[in-house]
This record gives C-alpha cells, structure tokens and sequence, in this order.
C-alpha cells in the first residue's frame, strides 16, 4: 500500500479512481460502450442507417398508398370503371372488335444466334 499511498500524495485524482465503485462504473461504462453485443459504438451506427432506410421505405409507402386511393376513388365512377378495364384487360363492348398495335421500339428485341 504504500508505492499506492505515495502516488496517491503526488497525484490526488488516483484516490478518486482508486475507490472500488469509481472503478466498477467506470469498468461497466467501458464494457458497454465497447465489448457489448448492442454496444453504442460499433452497432448503434449500424442501426441509425437501417432505421433511415426504414423510414426512406415508410415515406415511399405512404406515398403509394396515396396514389392507390385516388385511384380508387377515380374507379367508384362507372366511366372511369370501364376506362380502366377497357385500357388495362383489353376488355370490349359487344359487336366491337379491339386492334392492337405494336411499335418496333415497344417490343422487346429477340436474340438470334448471329447475335450471341
């Protein structure tokens, strides 16, 4: 105790450290900052940037949810009903006949073995 003691005197911040629950707080600090499975060091940054993405992907959502609802309302009209049916499944009157016409750019090209 006594090397302790001197230091002690040419030191006196060591008798704070010295004490037994200075030192288990500080130890326990450490261990949780550090060498913790969740410590805020290493992990925590990690967690930040999915909790962003996550938030980026809820803002995405909510938008989409808004366009399906306009959408939906626009559908409660019969005109609009049958506008979309007409555009979307190719559906006709009856005695109607439906052309489609397809552009050379629209259509995806097809690989020919001069090609590859």
């Amino acid at each position: 105790m006594k090397p302790f003691s001197k230091l002690t005197e040419k030191y006196p911040f060591l008798k704070i450290i010295g004490n037994r629950y200075v030192l288990v707080t500080v130890l326990f600090a450490i261990w949780m900052v550090f060498i913790d499975n969740y410590s805020l060091y290493f992990e925590h940054p990690i967690l930040d940037k999915e909790i962003e993405k996550l938030e980026e992907n809820k803002q995405y959502y909510i938008q989409e949810i808004k366009k399906d609802s306009a959408s939906i309302r626009q559908l409660r009209n019969p005109d609009q009903t049958e506008k979309y049916a007409r555009e979307k499944y190719y559906m006709k009157r009856e005695n109607e006949d439906i052309y489609i016409i397809e552009f050379e750019e629209d259509t995806p090209k097809k690989e020919t073995s001069e090609d590859l």
